[in-house]
């Protein structure tokens, strides 16, 4: 049977990101034990009177617990806690002049307001409350065995912890409050990113299944009439167009099977045939009428179906990110074909200066992931980015033997 190693806890402070942040709290622990811990002996022994080995116990217990505290504010405050107390009473057995303080004199306050800050950052509000309960408890409880003739201090440890621990204790759970917020955040976006992710690829899906449909229908259709259309054909060959025909059926069935539950009632007009190359034309043309000039070079290469819809969608989401980002720049759409490929480019300028502010002051970048995945899909390289002049770019190269269910 194996045993689980408790989890040490983390010192203050210890999830900056700046180094000097995360031992400022070891530093502040440190001066405060060095310089209280002689300070502590020599005024109990020589203000106070008392016993040298007793002053030396009470101000190791007093002020060495500081440096607990880092890690373990709590249990630091119970060992400090009872040695005040015990320092409280053993202080009534010496003699006190008019001006000696009782029952903490001013270095354990230093201390235990340190000690305090420590709690704050911390433990819980609840345990803040029974924390300065208990320490009003035992100031109130000192007052019925007070000395005469002593400045009593009881009142102002009780104020000074009490702020201590309200104003620590509220700026933490100030900042626990922006941390959780700040993490949803992310997370909000990360999950609106893979929604969209997810969005696009079902769309890419079923405009596949579009293609892939029409073709395979095409081919089912040949072959089934191939025997009439094909005068005095053998009979295996006429029981080849047979067989390759209800493959075809058979293989478009079980794609309608698998992607059909990709569409749904809002999506019926995606059975259209999909657009291409040809169509790009019209999406300038109502970039223009959108306010915004376009320059357009169009190609008439002969592409596969699954790369002129690539191609067009990029297209597409390029000048609506125009219109949305950059109303009136001035935009450079180029379809080329170099042998190898399909290069797509769609440049914008930026927006006239008195033009009106975008319709979008910020975005958040999901209409790239769908164009990436576009390009994905055949195996094609792509580059987006802002331009030294204020403008944006975006170029893909898109393989014609690539990817292809065409």
């Amino acid at each position: 049977m194996t045993s689980v190693e408790p989890e040490r806890p983390r010192p203050l402070l210890a999830a900056s990101s700046r180094r000097w942040v995360r031992l400022l709290p070891w530093g502040l622990a440190f001066v405060l034990c060095v310089s209280l811990l002689p300070t502590t002996i020599r005024v109990l022994t020589v203000d106070y009177g008392l016993n040298a080995g007793v002053a030396s116990l009470l101000a190791v217990a007093q002020a060495a617990p500081l440096l607990l505290a880092v890690t373990r504010p709590l249990l630091a405050w119970y060992v400090v806690f009872a040695a005040d107390v015990a320092g409280a009473l053993a202080l009534l057995s010496a003699e006190y002049g008019e001006r000696q303080e009782w029952p903490f004199p001013p270095m354990q306050i230093v201390g235990y307001i340190g000690l305090c800050l420590a709690l704050g950052m911390r433990e819980s509000r609840r345990t803040l409350v029974l924390v300065w309960l208990a320490t009003a408890g035992a100031n109130v409880g000192l007052l019925y065995v007070a000395p005469d003739r002593v400045n009593d201090r009881s009142v102002l440890l009780m104020i000074l912890g009490g702020v201590t621990l309200l104003i620590t204790g509220v700026l933490r759970e100030r900042h626990e409050v922006q941390r959780r917020l700040t993490e949803q955040e992310t997370i909000s976006e990360a999950e609106r990113g893979r929604r969209t992710l997810l969005e696009e690829r079902a769309r890419i899906a079923r405009e596949l299944h579009d293609v892939v449909a029409h073709h395979m229908s095409v081919i089912t259709v040949q072959a089934d009439t191939a025997e009439y259309r094909l005068a005095e054909l053998p009979p295996e060959v006429r029981g080849e167009f047979t067989s390759i025909a209800a493959t075809a059926r058979e293989s478009l069935g079980e794609m309608r099977r698998l992607l059909g539950v990709l569409r749904n009632e809002e999506t019926h007009g995606e059975v259209a045939p999909q657009p291409d190359l040809a169509q790009i034309g019209q999406l300038v043309a109502a970039t223009e009428r959108a306010g915004g000039p376009v320059e357009f070079t169009p190609c008439d290469a002969d592409v596969p179906e699954a790369v002129g819809l690539s191609a067009y969608r990029i297209v597409q989401e390029a000048l609506a990110n125009v219109v949305r980002h950059a109303p009136g720049a001035a935009t450079r759409v180029s379809l080329s074909d170099g042998g190898d490929g399909l290069t797509v480019l769609v440049v914008n300028g930026p927006p006239p200066e008195l033009r009106a502010a975008p319709l979008e002051q910020s975005g958040t970048g999901h209409g790239l992931v769908g164009m990436r995945e576009r390009v994905r899909l055949v195996d094609g390289t792509f580059e987006a980015g802002p331009l030294p002049d204020g403008g944006f770019r975006v170029a893909a190269h898109l393989p014609l033997n690539g990817k292809d269910t065409g």
